[in-house]
């Protein structure tokens, strides 16, 4: 673990390589989730979507970005989290989460680090980017 009061502008977090996505990873994700939108579970309506397949859940993506963090520093030092997904998710990507700190913010007499995020697949297209707030430091 990292100790969050360690952190300087430049670190960078351990990366997370999440295994592919598949199909088995959208079924169970729609049923913890709640989410069963055909668009992540069902070829055929996705194929009539004008799509080759079917697209992982945006917020599985966050949940890589979230696993990255608690894997990295003490849970309990994950001030904020928000995501900004940037491009659909196809079944089978594979991906990468990386993390740096890239500043530092006053939030009510205390110091946070903010930490950018990013989720890329094995093509180095940015699927989902995010920002923490780490600390205090």
């Amino acid at each position: 673990m990292i100790d969050p009061g360690a952190l300087s502008v430049g670190d960078e977090l351990p990366e997370l390589g999440a295994p592919p996505i598949s199909r088995l990873t959208l079924a169970l994700y729609a049923g913890a989730s709640g989410d069963h939108n055909p668009i992540h579970v069902d070829l055929d309506f996705a194929r009539q979507s004008g799509l080759d397949d079917v697209l992982a859940h945006g917020m599985l993506a966050m949940a890589y970005i979230g696993r990255a963090l608690t894997s990295s520093v003490p849970r309990q030092s994950i001030r904020a989290l928000k995501a900004r997904f940037v491009s659909p998710i196809p079944v089978h990507d594979r991906l990468t989460v990386t993390g740096v700190v890239t500043g530092h913010v006053e939030d009510r007499d205390e110091t946070f680090a903010t930490v950018a995020l990013s989720a890329t697949n094995e093509a180095g297209i940015v699927r989902v980017t995010g920002e923490a707030w780490i600390g205090p430091v």
